[in-house]
């Protein structure tokens, strides 16, 4: 049990208190008022009230990962039952707060996630969840209002609701899609936003992004081949948060493309033609080395992306093997700007041979 002195604030008069309070700080002190006792019992209750140090049981911080993988769960439950739902809007909404709050406490852990694979589930509701994870981080970083983000967020997690009974039976496939599955590819933001409608979602922008987020701005896209300026770029951050984070995620039937590899497929094969504010915004937000990128270092130690670029450009690495192949228990930080750091290359985890636990490297933000 951990215990932290208790301050004033603490207490409120005639409200109910939280916390556990103790008379010492010794272990197995007794507690001195329980859970749930107000200000004034607790002041009755203790020979010497608040002139003596006083303690009480602090509260954990909140895990990013298990929020995450908490809002997966609700998630994945919810677009599973959404036909036989007529007023899900709220709990929608509910589950993007959720990873929005999970993005805010700490972005460099909710990115890390995706990369290294860590939010369980199937893979079309996780995809769902990393899309917005990603969404959320370039629509901070483009200050948008929070009504806005919060749009953003729950569309990404609702924006395959349609084809969600196929996707499963696609990722198991083998051989190309036919063109009946091809059909179901072209028509599912359509599916989803009658989906969504018929749950009693009644947000126009919310239903817009759904039905946008596979159309582009020369009119190429799909169902219905709108054009610019008709496409948001609301749909299109969306759009390129999925593409993104589609590559960078394992299927059933091949590996994930490596983050430096796919910024580039992004950026770089520029079809369609991407909006070049949201195409300088992932590049500076999320880079060739996102957290949780698998790094050999120049001095040949390798290790794992903990946090995107400081002011100096330079990033942290947290490196678990050295050079001559040796575990390095305390997993110590470089910098990419000191010297022989800078990354050499990006790993697949089979070339990393590293194993460690999310909360080695971040602490009990990125525990289970």
């Amino acid at each position: 049990m951990v215990q932290r002195r208790i301050n004033l604030k603490d207490l409120v008069l005639g409200k109910s208190s939280r916390w556990k309070l103790f008379s010492s700080a010794e272990s197995g002190a007794a507690p001195a008022a329980a859970t749930g006792a107000n200000a004034a019992a607790m002041a009755q209750s203790v020979d010497a009230p608040l002139e003596a140090p006083q303690f009480v049981e602090a509260e954990p911080p909140t895990s990013v990962l298990h929020q995450l993988n908490l809002s997966n769960r609700r998630l994945e439950r919810l677009l599973h039952e959404l036909r036989n739902e007529h007023n899900a809007e709220a709990e929608l909404r509910g589950i993007a707060r959720e990873v929005i709050l999970a993005v805010e406490l700490n972005s460099d852990i909710a990115l890390a996630c995706i990369f290294l694979n860590q939010i369980a589930g199937s893979y079309a509701v996780r995809h769902c969840i990393e899309t917005a994870v990603v969404a959320v981080v370039i629509a901070h970083a483009m200050q948008k209002t929070a009504k806005d983000t919060l749009t953003v967020t729950v569309a990404a997690l609702t924006m395959n609701v349609g084809m969600l009974r196929h996707h499963e039976n696609f990722q198991n496939k083998n051989t190309p899609l036919n063109r009946e599955e091809m059909a179901i590819i072209h028509r599912h933001p359509e599916d989803s936003a009658d989906l969504l409608k018929c749950a009693g979602i009644e947000d126009e922008e919310w239903i817009s992004c759904v039905l946008l987020h596979h159309e582009n701005d020369d009119g190429s896209g799909y169902p219905a081949g709108v054009a610019s300026p008709q496409v948001t770029q609301n749909a299109k951050l969306i759009s390129l948060a999925d593409r993104y984070c589609a590559q960078v995620s394992a299927r059933n039937y091949r590996r994930s493309v490596l983050p430096d590899q796919a910024m580039r497929n992004l950026l770089e094969e520029n079809v369609p033609p991407l909006d070049p504010v949201l195409a300088e915004h992932f590049a500076h937000q999320l880079g060739n080395y996102p957290p949780g990128c698998l790094v050999r270092l120049q001095n040949g130690e390798v290790g794992v992306v903990t946090q995107r670029r400081a002011d100096d450009g330079a990033l942290g690495v947290r490196c678990l093997r050295g050079a001559a192949g040796a575990t390095l228990a305390d997993a110590p930080l470089r910098s990419t700007g000191d010297n022989d750091c800078a990354i050499a290359e990006v790993l697949s985890e089979d070339q990393a041979g590293v194993r460690f636990s999310m909360k080695q490297i971040w602490g009990v933000q990125a525990s289970l």
